[in-house]
């Protein structure tokens, strides 16, 4: 039996036709590492549904069975096909042996941990979705989501007179009673003391039937370079208080940046993983599923607006910010201590960069390699977060 297993634990992921393809580039890693994760970006359908397309069916998810021993369904996507897409895609998780956590037929099922054990070590994940509509959240009689409850406002922006940047104001006092405002707003997530007591008590909880406990929280601002709110990092700090020995987070499709806290680290965006998605493009010229007549344009240029970039047209699959090619996954190397339990002895950095195929490819420290990390590097160093990272080899080590 090993001393070390490594763990594998990447951003988000989703596939259409030729899902085989698209993993050539990451096919060794995951055959390398002991254990292997990563988020479901959307549901899968065993039929073909109007609104979901062949490309959704779960036949297409083949390839990655034996490739993946877990994978998180938390996220703002999953309730997408409605019922159907929650039983469709979690019995095709247990027929292809596929454990998963973060979503469920109910709200109790969709909050329990998932565990899987390799080399007498076993690992505990949990899951919760932290952004888009609550209309995802599981509840006590429909599927959904594992949702960390949280309460949206739109705050005030204003120029601070000293930088001369937009910043939010936090404390505006005509705000204390109803008033209409003129001006610029920016949407901010507040969560919940009671959700936030309810996720410490299940990490506890979850940590006491494992050796090693990951938390993962779909989170972050979508396509917005650099950008770690407060409460991304207030929510993985208290992870951690309560017994999540390391921190993962995807959902912005941009790489954002690491930080270890009371030695625990805390990847805060992930970036994608694998995803294919030339609905986005604009070079898309085919019918929307639901659609009888939509080719997707206006969605295409109301996205442009309000996410501030315009998607490459040499990449037709992978319609992303363009720093966005820029991937990383988080690998794990885990200890089994001779008295029992085991502990994180180190935390590495797999480099990839997604390329105009679509296809990411994993990198050393290569031209295209020190480039990516040093990607990673700047929006870590620019968040104020305290990840630091060097070459060992054909990865990088996390420093503190």
């Amino acid at each position: 039996m090993p001393d070390t297993i490594s763990l594998l634990f990447a951003g988000d992921f989703s596939v259409g036709k030729d899902c085989g393809r698209y993993l050539e580039g990451v096919s060794d890693l995951l055959d390398s590492c002991d254990a292997r994760m990563f988020q479901l970006e959307e549901p899968y359908t065993r039929e073909l549904l109007p609104e979901a397309g062949e490309h959704k069916m779960t036949s297409v998810l083949a390839p990655i069975v034996g490739k993946v021993d877990l994978l998180t369904l938390a996220g703002n996507h999953f309730y997408d096909y409605g019922e159907v897409g929650v039983r469709d895609t979690l019995e095709w998780c247990r027929e292809s042996g596929i454990t998963c956590c973060g979503g469920g037929r109910d709200a109790e099922e969709a909050a329990l941990p998932a565990f899987v054990e390799k080399g007498g070590v076993r690992i505990g994940v949990l899951a919760w979705n932290c952004v888009g509509s609550k209309y995802t959240f599981a509840r006590a009689d429909r599927g959904g989501v594992n949702g960390l409850e949280f309460t949206r406002a739109f705050v005030p922006t204003c120029v601070d007179q000293h930088s001369k940047e937009a910043r939010v104001e936090w404390d505006v006092w005509a705000l204390k009673e109803p008033v209409l405002m003129e001006g610029e707003f920016q949407g901010a997530n507040f969560a919940d003391p009671e959700a936030l007591e309810r996720m410490a008590a299940d990490i506890r909880a979850a940590k006491e039937r494992c050796d090693i406990l990951i938390a993962y929280f779909h989170k972050g601002y979508v396509h917005q370079p650099v950008t770690v709110a407060p409460w991304e990092r207030l929510i993985a700090h208290i992870a951690v208080d309560n017994g999540a020995d390391a921190v993962m987070g995807s959902h912005s499709h941009i790489a954002h940046g690491i930080e270890v806290y009371k030695g625990a680290p805390v990847f805060h965006g992930l970036n994608n993983f694998v995803m294919w998605a030339p609905q986005l493009s604009p070079r898309f010229k085919g019918k929307v599923p639901g659609g009888e007549d939509s080719v997707n344009e206006e969605w295409i240029r109301a996205r442009v607006k309000r996410f501030g970039f315009v998607p490459d047209p040499e990449y037709p699959t992978y319609p992303f910010h363009p720093e966005s090619v820029h991937c990383h996954a988080a690998k794990l190397v885990i200890e089994k201590l001779p008295q029992g339990g085991a502990r994180i002895t180190q935390t590495r950095v797999v480099v990839m960069r997604t390329e105009k195929n679509g296809v990411p490819y994993v990198h050393g420290p290569d031209e295209k390699g020190r480039e990516s990390l040093e990607y990673l590097q700047r929006v870590t160093e620019e968040a104020g977060l305290n990840g630091r990272f060097s070459w060992d080899g054909n990865e990088a080590v996390v420093e503190c």
